[in-house]
């Protein structure tokens, strides 16, 4: 029996000790011995084409999913078949996690460009859960930040103006690239302005409208979906709604 040589496995098969998102992603606090254990149960190679559905809301929820590269949009649909975009996912974010009173997932998934995902099986992370506390921890901290990321859109929703929505955006956009090691200042929107206007309850013209406006007023520079900040502290200062743009 032959098979490919360990080099090669190895180069081509990820673990979560090499992986560049493993600050992000694993819960601190594991042992070595307990990062093996999580990492035997994963399930990696999973790839997305642009457009092609992760999951369907309504399914059973049996995985989670960590993205290692790409983006993800969650989105639900009305009982009329209206779309309402719940979310996007960049590197390291976790998907899959919430379910309804049923164990069935309340939104979609679909892949917004080329994406490549690990995965892990629930009933294994509840039979983990139980031995590593730091892993349990982990999960409680993502169910805690999926409510409070809830409340803030809602919030948003409810209190801000288009220009506070689209700084609030970007700023949202910026700190989570920081955080993953890259530019906070430039990077690329990988969501459509219609989907943009979707999650944050505007028109496409409103969103197209006022991304202008930012890039005359020298706020930003936009070249297709790349997007560049060129005064950060008057963005932050627009979504936390101490100045307005609106009327110049």
């Amino acid at each position: 029996m032959t098979g490919k040589p360990l080099l090669a496995r190895e180069m081509h098969e990820p673990h979560c000790t090499d992986c560049r998102l493993a600050d992000l992603c694993l819960p601190m606090g594991l042992t070595n011995a307990e990062i093996e254990r999580l990492d035997g149960f994963i399930k990696r190679g999973k790839s997305l084409a642009k457009g092609e559905v992760l999951f369907r809301q309504g399914q059973p929820g049996t995985s989670l999913y960590a993205v290692r590269s790409g983006a993800l949009k969650t989105f639900s649909l009305s009982e009329a078949g209206v779309e309402q975009v719940t979310g996007f996912h960049l590197p390291s974010e976790i998907v899959g996690l919430a379910v309804d009173s049923d164990e069935r997932l309340p939104v979609s998934a679909v892949a917004l460009e080329t994406t490549f995902l690990c995965e892990i099986p629930l009933d294994m992370l509840d039979n983990l859960s139980n031995d590593m506390a730091h892993l349990r921890k982990r999960m409680l901290r993502l169910m805690s930040r999926e409510i409070r990321d809830n409340q803030q859109m809602l919030l948003v929703l409810s209190k801000k103006n288009a220009e506070q929505r689209l700084a609030t955006l970007l700023v949202n956009l910026s700190a989570r690239h920081q955080a993953r090691g890259y530019s906070a200042t430039a990077f690329r929107l990988v969501m459509s302005r219609h989907e943009i206007g979707n999650f944050l309850g505007l028109a496409l013209e409103t969103v197209s409208r006022v991304l202008n406006r930012f890039q005359q007023h020298g706020l930003i520079q936009i070249d297709n979906k790349d997007v560049r900040i060129l005064r950060a502290e008057e963005i932050y200062a627009l979504a936390d709604g101490l100045t307005d743009h609106s009327s110049d």
